[in-house]
């Protein structure tokens, strides 16, 4: 098995794409309607609209997905520039020293982060 994607649904698919848009650049590709996703990696982000999903999320602490990078800050300084809403700027995470880790929130209340790589 391969566990390459996730899929953020919304009640305001476009509202969220456009965010995305300006945090992690054009989308890798666009489909009819309000369906965009953006590759990063060898994994797909995909935000579409779903009949399930109203208003916020009510406990983003909950699914958190995230971006290895080795440069925390340059990453986290430029999303922060281009409107990324922070919730935390980069931190040391206690169980792996020397790491770095960033939390960011989209209008819909996920949250994603920027983390270095952690060995096993």
């Amino acid at each position: 098995m391969d566990f390459n994607s996730i899929l953020i649904g919304s009640e305001d698919a476009k509202g969220l794409v456009d965010y995305y848009t300006k945090v992690l650049g054009e989308p890798t590709f666009s489909g009819e309607g309000e369906f965009a996703g953006w590759q990063i990696g060898s994994g797909f982000l995909t935000i579409g609209p779903h009949s399930e999903v109203k208003g916020r999320n009510p406990s983003p602490g909950r699914l958190i997905w995230n971006i290895v990078t080795t440069t925390v800050q340059e990453d986290f300084d430029r999303m922060k520039a281009a409107g990324a809403i922070v919730v935390a700027e980069p931190y040391e995470f206690e169980q792996a020293p020397g790491s770095r880790i960033a939390t960011f929130e989209d209008p819909d209340g996920n949250y994603f982060q920027l983390m270095t790589p952690i060995e096993m």
